[in-house]
């Protein structure tokens, strides 16, 4: 399983920078696009903190951030989500932590990681639907290609 998981946090990262450098090179890019991208970026940040037993929101849900500040929160969250697949022993763990309503919640890391992976490949969707939708070329952020490119 921490294979497994090293491999997606892998794609996560190579997938969330693409999109990050994206945005950074569209200026025009549309506002949705940056807030789904910051999105993205703080709900990594508030499972990790929930998986680490922390504040369940340590961050906004849909942050404030430009695209700067997302790419900067990112490459912080992803190194700390590598230094919890290298060192966790117990997949099966179960988190608590509180939703919005304030309700106690329950729920393996394993399920937490696969929740952020898959999340994150739904809301760079989005953005790349936005990006083409404005004029502007999309990225390809395809589990796919980041194999062949990296040879997985």
């Amino acid at each position: 399983m921490k294979d497994l998981f090293a491999n997606m946090l892998r794609h996560m990262a190579w997938a969330d920078r693409r999109i990050g450098a994206a945005l950074a090179a569209a200026p025009d890019a549309p506002a949705d696009a940056v807030k789904w991208y910051a999105h993205i970026v703080g709900a990594e940040t508030i499972w990790l903190s929930r998986i680490e037993g922390g504040d369940s929101y340590p961050v906004p849900v849909f942050p404030a951030w430009d695209v700067a500040a997302s790419r900067e929160a990112s490459e912080e969250t992803l190194t700390n989500y590598s230094r919890l697949i290298e060192t966790c022993d117990d997949f099966s763990r179960i988190a608590v932590y509180r939703l919005s309503t304030g309700a106690e919640a329950r729920t393996s890391v394993s399920d937490i990681l696969t929740h952020v992976f898959l999340h994150g490949s739904y809301h760079r969707g989005q953005i790349n639907a936005k990006l083409r939708g404005a004029g502007l070329e999309p990225t390809t952020v395809d589990y796919i290609l980041y194999a062949r490119e990296n040879h997985v």
